[in-house]
């Protein structure tokens, strides 16, 4: 047998026809899919920060400076965001069983590697490729939480499922830090890599294709949503070159959010990976206290991605658009504050980070739900894939650009950069306040 076949869609099944055990199935296999990917994004996160959180020590072992460790970061930010995208086409063909949980566990493959080596070609290798199966992760759980949760009731589940980004995120400083600190960088890298592998064997455990996949029928016919009544009266199967050119690249609203993301993502990952150093060298804090402070970017995510999706949900009725703007102005706040409010003090620090997450995730999920509702559900993989590299790509332009900006300019000309992405990326977000979902799936 072809081992690539493994990655194959599920067979279509004959569809139950008794509505009690549709019903039982349905709530069964939700939760189940739901807890499964929720614990397996988590994991992801595990590999892809843990470098970030070991920085200091690497940094001081190994006399890196900060262009060095920035270009780490880019190498990472460029790999994933091209992964994301060529696996988001992969992935709407493909089982999101088993193409999440082989990209986690190589994902953790590559964190023991990098933390077997020394040289720093080596280290670019192995990062490069761990962001390359990081990009594995994404597009299954939108092709998951499309298939398996409605439009009328996304937003909230989304939302919920993207606090497995702060869970996985505040998890790894104070994993990194202390094992950092106590057993030495390397093992920052071995903890987190083992970990993912053996979550990769519970996905596979754990995750299904789609509901059709276990006979039942389509989660829009299972809640009587209207909103894809037109698209179920038929079997519809997109070819790659459909799903590309007539859903994502000739989508204006697709390109608009694409670019939104580059701005968001480039203050996400700026202050999600700097600020560590940041309050090291500015602020005298140790390692492990500033890894404890700048878990609160997590924290405010994780609550920033639950309001965001009820708000858009029960306030604003499905238009992700205004909670997108809302957010984006108090990014911009947060990071002013950020910038201009100095002080020595960790309560103090820890609320302006914790702000700082709060705001930036709302929109961090929501253009992602907005690209897969705005396309086709069958689409959902690519045009999410398609919006990320844009948002890793920005992404990459926080580490070694940035980076390089901060060796010759400083920590001020970190802020003024921040400030400026989120100018731009309120500027492009709020013309889509009344732009509504689904435009694109008759």
């Amino acid at each position: 047998m072809n081992i690539f076949s493994i990655f194959k869609p599920a067979a279509q099944q004959e569809i139950i026809q008794d509505e009690k055990i549709v019903a039982k199935k349905y709530r069964y296999w939700r939760i189940r899919t739901f807890y499964g990917m929720y614990v397996g994004y988590a994991a992801f996160y595990l590999t892809r920060k843990s470098f970030t959180f070991a920085m200091p020590a690497i940094s001081a072992n190994l006399g890196y400076d900060k262009t060095q460790l920035g270009i780490l970061g880019s190498v990472l930010a460029i790999s994933y965001g091209i992964s994301k995208f060529l696996s988001g086409i992969v992935s709407d063909k493909s089982n999101p069983r088993y193409f999440m949980a082989v990209g986690l566990m190589l994902t953790g493959l590559c964190n023991i590697l990098f933390g077997l080596s020394s040289l720093f070609v080596l280290f670019v290798l192995f990062w490069g490729l761990n962001g390359w199966f990081q990009g594995w992760g994404w597009p299954p759980c939108a092709k998951l939480l499309t298939h398996w949760y409605s439009q009328s009731e996304r937003g909230r589940w989304w939302s919920v499922w993207n606090t497995s980004h702060n869970l996985g995120g505040a998890a790894i400083p104070v994993i990194a830090a202390f094992c950092a600190s106590h057993f030495g960088w390397r093992y920052a890298m071995f903890v987190p890599g083992v970990f993912c592998i053996l979550i990769g064997l519970f996905l596979i455990n754990r995750l299904r294709d789609t509901p059709q996949s276990l006979g039942l029928p389509s989660v829009e016919v299972f809640r009587k949503d209207d909103s894809y009544k037109t698209e179920e009266k038929k079997d519809v199967i997109l070819t790659t070159k459909q799903i590309l050119f007539e859903y994502v690249l000739t989508n204006k609203f697709i390109w608009v959010l694409a670019l939104s993301y580059f701005f968001i993502y480039a203050v996400r990952q700026a202050v999600n990976d700097w600020s560590m150093l940041y309050l090291v060298e500015e602020k005298s804090y140790s390692s492990v206290r500033a890894g404890a402070t700048v878990c609160w970017f997590e924290v405010g995510g994780f609550f920033g991605s639950l309001v965001a999706g009820w708000a858009s949900d029960s306030i604003f009725k499905g238009k992700r658009g205004p909670v997108n703007a809302i957010f984006t102005f108090f990014i911009l706040s947060s990071v002013f504050a950020m910038w201009k409010l100095t002080g020595h003090n960790f309560l103090f620090d820890a609320i302006i980070i914790f702000s700082v997450g709060f705001f930036i995730f709302g929109p961090q999920m929501l253009i992602g739900v907005a690209a897969a509702e705005l396309s086709h559900k069958n689409a959902a993989g690519t045009a999410t894939g398609f919006a990320g590299t844009f948002a890793y790509a920005g992404a990459a332009m926080a580490g070694g650009p940035l980076g390089a900006m901060m060796d010759a300019w400083g920590w001020e000309g970190f802020f003024i950069i921040l400030a400026i992405c989120a100018t731009v990326a309120l500027l492009l977000l709020s013309p889509l306040w009344n732009v509504r979902s689904n435009l694109r799936h008759s």
